[in-house]
């Protein structure tokens, strides 16, 4: 049981990583600074469902992390 919830672990993270850096287009660390930020962009289509879906896999992971914590 561990290592199904290890390897479930590991896949959330891969895919929490990688729509995290599909995210990235157009605001960078330059915002950061004060640079780019006099727009306000809503997301839509695509942008949405993506920061959607991560928001879900960091939340299953989150919880699949306190289940391999507590499982024997």
């Amino acid at each position: 049981m561990k290592n199904v919830l290890l390897i479930v672990n590991i896949v959330l993270a891969i895919l929490i990583t990688t729509f995290i850096l599909i995210q990235g287009k157009g605001a960078g660390l330059g915002s950061a600074w004060g640079g780019g930020g006099e727009l306000f962009q809503t997301r839509r289509g695509v942008e949405k469902i993506i920061l959607w879906l991560t928001t879900v896999f960091i939340i299953l992971f989150f919880i699949v992390s306190l289940v391999n914590l507590f499982v024997k």
